[in-house]
């Protein structure tokens, strides 16, 4: 399985051998085309100082016999460390720089074409032996002699060469390229592999926070890495796993209160039907403990058919087909009209601002009157014998607000942001509230929240107040 310490050093040695490569192919052919032109300019000059030096010493036409051009011929070579000899017209050495008496160069035929192209051209280069005439690869340029007075040609030609010192200066300097390549090679590869090793770390830190995180631990969390992306990437693993752990612990709490609103009611059921059939219930209580029966399982009934309403609406949200508009005012009255009976029981007063004309609002019309009628529920439940309840709906011209608020205890500031929780009650022991089951502020919330607007809370100097907006149509 490749890693990405795998990755990076392969990607790492690759481009640096490339690039190596590429560099000293590119060096080479540069310096090598260089020392070539320089060894070249530098050979003609010789060439074209030794055809000077012959046509100023040439008198009689026998330079061979000239011992102070031969002598000058001789220092110009060993000043330039190069080999010179001097041709006649029919092309056979007359002439060498060296200092041989007899030298083995005399009397040999110097090519034809060279002899052509250096009087038809005015010059000959190669690097070569000459057809076998030198012992060794050189550098050969071949000049033809012309008279200084008349600029006619003498018949001569100059002929200078020099070792072929470039190919020896290359292979030295490719030799100290490659020792010095493999050294950088070297270096680089070995700070390739400790920087991957040190970028690689987070990850690994992070893939065993991962690991751990998988095992159970939700509390593990990652640290911040060495770099801008993996300080996000962190920071996202993070948010992900307080949001695992939050929705968790949400698991867990409604899973203990399912089980603690179905564990109440089964068991009073239980215990009732238990006492009438072994008879510790006598007869004539049966008909009240019945009813007491028939209450829990109404209860039950309300509390799973809350739950499966909050799934639904939930996982299918609201269709924009089901979305109509409607007057907003005109549902709230009909709303509060069947709370007339529970009002009138508890002596409320009841004050309702609201637009003589309406506001026609666009929404699911039958999931908001369950919204009016839940929070409407919820006040006349919470309010005071004898206090008050409020109404209001107002429109901004976008938005429609609508209010429901009570008389009766405040509610404490840091349980607000939990009454729209499921199964929440303000009341820990769940003893007085019999008739709820802790969802009804939840599904309105959903709705709301389903709907795309907002829901909100106060409770300040005994008055509780829900708003919730709507969209103006």
């Amino acid at each position: 399985m490749k890693t990405m310490f795998g990755r990076v050093f392969s990607l790492m040695a690759a481009l640096l051998l490339v690039s190596s490569i590429l560099l000293g192919f590119v060096f080479r052919m540069l310096f090598g085309t260089y020392m070539f032109r320089t060894e070249k300019e530098a050979l003609e000059k010789n060439a074209e100082t030794v055809a000077e030096l012959a046509a100023a010493y040439d008198t009689a036409g026998e330079l061979e016999h000239n011992w102070d051009f031969r002598i000058g011929l001789s220092v110009a070579a060993d000043i330039t460390d190069s080999k010179t000899l001097f041709y006649d017209e029919t092309g056979r050495v007359i002439l060498c720089s060296c200092d041989a008496i007899q030298c083995e160069m005399l009397d040999l035929q110097l090519p034809d074409y060279v002899v052509e192209q250096s009087k038809t051209q005015g010059e000959f280069y190669e690097r070569g032996t000459l057809d076998g005439m030198l012992p060794e690869t050189r550098l050969i340029v071949c000049k033809p002699v012309y008279s200084n007075a008349t600029g006619e040609e003498l018949g001569g030609v100059v002929v200078t060469s020099a070792p072929a010192r470039v190919d020896l200066l290359l292979n030295h300097t490719t030799n100290i390229f490659l020792i010095t390549g493999f050294v950088v090679l070297i270096i680089a590869i070995t700070a390739s592999s400790l920087w991957a090793q040190k970028e690689t770390k987070p990850l690994k830190e992070l893939a065993r926070v991962a690991r751990e995180f998988g095992h159970g631990n939700l509390r593990v969390r990652a640290a911040a890495g060495n770099t801008e992306e993996m300080d996000e990437l962190a920071a996202s693993f993070n948010n992900m796993a307080t949001s695992i752990e939050k929705s968790e612990l949400q698991h867990r709490e409604f899973v203990a209160n399912v089980s603690h609103e179905l564990k109440t009611p089964m068991t009073t059921i239980a215990g009732y039907m238990d006492g009438m059939i072994d008879g510790t219930i006598p007869q004539e209580e049966h008909k009240k403990y019945m009813s007491l029966v028939s209450g829990e399982v109404r209860r039950l009934s309300r509390l799973v058919r809350n739950m499966l309403e909050v799934a639904r609406i939930q996982d299918q949200g609201i269709p924009e087909e089901k979305k109509h508009k409607f007057d907003i005012c005109e549902t709230i009255g009909r709303t509060l009209l069947s709370f007339e009976q529970k009002i009138n029981q508890k002596y409320l007063e009841v004050e309702v601002q609201m637009p003589d004309n309406g506001i026609g609002v666009w929404a699911e019309e039958d999931s908001i009157t369950q919204v009016v009628y839940n929070l409407l529920e919820n006040a006349v439940k919470f309010c005071d014998r004898g206090g008050s309840l409020f109404l209001q709906v107002e429109s901004d011209g976008a938005k429609a607000t609508v209010s429901v608020a009570n008389t009766g205890p405040t509610i404490p500031e840091e349980e607000l942001p939990l009454l729209f929780d499921r199964f929440h009650k303000t009341d820990k022991s769940r003893s007085e509230d019999r008739e709820g089951v802790g969802l009804g502020l939840h599904i309105v919330r959903t709705i709301v929240v389903t709907h795309g607007e907002d829901i909100s809370v106060t409770s300040r100097d005994g008055v509780t107040r829900f708003s919730f907006t709507l969209p103006v149509r």
